[in-house]
């Protein structure tokens, strides 16, 4: 038995609802016309409202990681001072982008599956001198923790410091709010929260960060984000846009709006609550000390390679879970719950994962994780 169409639970890319997919293949416009333009505003309009800021979000034709290459590269000059908040593979991936252009990086590191102490933070802003930015992260992707985004705002919010998040994974299921919690520069992607294929990135900016931006002397070319907010001020973007994503990108937005986003938030976190409580029922631990609203990481059990439950779980039945990274390769699994993934996808997801830990000889009472799903959900 396997599930009829592959099912995807995985924290990117997440499953494509059915009108997004009409919006995608709909016959292409061309980017240098009015009736693109139009479309771009309205697009950039609704990005402000689940942003939660009223300063310009841009949209870049790049994965994730451009725009955070974009943000390292743009506010940034040669030898300035970052803090990288170290606790998994993205905070990993900020202290690589900011060593490669030559910054002078302070590295905080965590244990993965822990959250960063603002306490901590304060002291280390304190102590270490010209501090000129802190780069973290909203949901790490990695590890499914959810950092305390807006005790770190308080911090930077009356330095002369910029606080930049990747909340690539997190944006639309954990709360943030951008400018009530003081943060500079929001970096977010297409195929997560958004429901969209790959492809699209999207990156807000404060008038603080502008001023950063201004100084900047670092090299940087189709990442300028100097030509992409002069661009931006007429609707218009500095090189070709991915048109076909940008209207499918509308059509997301418009029923995130329709929906609302604080029902999302309450609708992630009853998920969540769920995952947690099913992996629970079935004996397994979590990883995380701060578990996300987003993506729930899971210890496998001691005599299984959690490699080797991903890969029959999706070969033998067709549901896509996510392995761990780093050290936790084979020690953890991932399961989200983001974008368009609803209750019906965790219950036949848990239903499959039961059965594949039964077959690699996990001791279980079949079902018990789908009694402790349903209780939550409709409680």
């Amino acid at each position: 038995m396997r599930v009829k169409q592959k099912l995807l639970l995985t924290p990117g890319p997440s499953p494509i609802p059915p009108f997004i997919r009409e919006a995608l293949g709909r016959q292409i416009i061309h980017h240098r016309t009015d009736e693109f333009k139009e479309v771009l505003g309205r697009v950039s309009q609704s990005l402000k409202e689940i942003f939660f800021t009223s300063s310009p979000v841009l949209v870049l034709a790049s994965s994730g990681t451009g725009a955070m290459e974009a943000a390292v590269s743009s506010f940034f000059s040669s030898q300035d001072k970052v803090i990288v908040i170290e606790g998994g593979k993205f905070g990993q991936r900020w202290k690589e982008i900011a060593t490669r252009y030559g910054l002078d990086v302070v590295n905080y590191s965590i244990d993965w599956g822990s959250a960063p102490d603002p306490n901590y933070l304060k002291q280390l802003l304190e102590s270490e001198s010209k501090v000129k930015g802190i780069l973290t992260t909203l949901c790490e992707t990695s590890t499914g923790t959810v950092y305390d985004i807006e005790s770190i705002g308080n911090l930077t919010r009356n330095r002369e410091v910029i606080l930049i998040v990747d909340a690539i994974s997190g944006l639309g299921q954990d709360k943030l709010l951008t400018d009530e919690w003081g943060v500079d520069v929001v970096v977010a992607a297409s195929q997560k929260g958004l429901m969209l294929p790959p492809g699209l990135s999207f990156i807000s900016i404060s008038k603080k960060a502008e001023e950063f931006l201004r100084r900047s002397n670092l090299p940087k070319y189709y990442f300028d984000l100097n030509l992409a907010l002069k661009s931006y001020q007429k609707n218009d973007t500095p090189f070709t846009p991915s048109v076909s994503l940008i209207l499918g990108l509308e059509a997301s937005l418009n029923f995130i709006r329709e929906e609302g986003i604080h029902n999302r938030w309450k609708k992630f976190s009853k998920l969540a609550k769920a995952t947690q409580e099913a992996v629970k029922a079935m004996g397994l631990n979590l990883f995380s000390s701060r578990p996300s609203n987003s993506v729930t990481a899971v210890w496998a059990p001691s005599s299984i390679k959690s490699s080797q439950l991903v890969s029959k779980l999706r070969k033998e039945y067709g549901v896509s879970i996510a392995g761990g990274q780093g050290e936790f390769k084979d020690k953890i699994f991932r399961i989200a719950h983001m974008g368009a993934i609803d209750e019906d996808d965790l219950v036949v997801g848990f239903y499959f994962l039961e059965k594949v830990l039964k077959d690699l000889g996990y001791s279980l009472k079949l079902g018990s994780s789908i009694v402790k799903l349903e209780e939550v959900l409709y409680a």
